[in-house]
């Protein structure tokens, strides 16, 4: 008779199951990354220039230029390829011998030393895709190279009634792109990784089960 315990341990795989099949997580790799504190100094003032901690210069405005900014990016992603080739090859011959008329090789019949043949191919492929993505993720100013170049990276989950979705970007950032709203393309960010994706019941209805992924991948047709 099956114990508490081993009725337990009967749905732990259900239990592992389940978990295995919850949204996506936040990633550490995309976590904010915040401003370290700034030391506290003590700075002269003057009548018309109060120096304070945080202070940017009236060129600058508010752009991001410092770790643990804020920035927004647009994306305006999309891709369009398109291929195709055609090819075709065609091949002839024929053979014949005509004995003589006359003399002792006369019953030769020359229909039955003929031979002909021939050979054709026609081949033609062609492919297209086309990609496109839209819309604005806030990200954080990782960290500032010398050059003034900024690594920027951040992530954005969003929940819904079916399944959940998220994006998550990184790459480099020139402060000239930064325009004054502090926004930047998507396009003008170098080393870009965008990342979409999502999970949930129409993520698991649009993907094909293991099993029949494993007989797909032996499958030689």
């Amino acid at each position: 008779m099956p114990t508490r315990t081993s009725k337990s341990l009967a749905f732990l795989p259900i239990l592992l199951l389940a978990a295995c099949g919850a949204g996506p997580r936040p990633s550490a790799e995309y976590r904010p990354t915040l401003s370290a504190p700034a030391p506290v100094q003590q700075v002269a003032t003057g009548a018309i220039f109060r120096g304070e901690n945080g202070y940017a210069p009236l060129t600058s405005g508010t752009r991001a230029s410092m770790v643990g900014d804020v920035l927004t990016i647009a994306l305006i992603e999309r891709t369009q390829a398109s291929k195709s080739n055609s090819a075709g090859t065609s091949r002839s011959g024929s053979i014949g011998l005509t004995g003589p008329s006359t003399g002792p090789l006369d019953f030769f019949n020359p229909s039955d030393v003929s031979a002909s043949g021939n050979l054709g191919f026609n081949g033609k492929g062609s492919a297209e895709q086309s990609n496109t993505l839209s819309g604005e993720i806030t990200v954080t100013v990782a960290e500032v190279y010398p050059n003034g170049t900024m690594l920027v990276r951040g992530e954005k989950l969003v929940t819904l009634n079916r399944g959940d979705e998220f994006i998550r970007i990184s790459g480099l950032v020139r402060p000239q792109d930064v325009t004054t709203d502090n926004r930047v393309a998507s396009s003008r960010v170098a080393d870009a990784r965008i990342t979409y994706s999502g999970s949930g019941e129409i993520a698991v209805a649009s993907r094909q089960g293991w099993l029949q992924r494993f007989f797909t991948a032996l499958s030689p047709f």
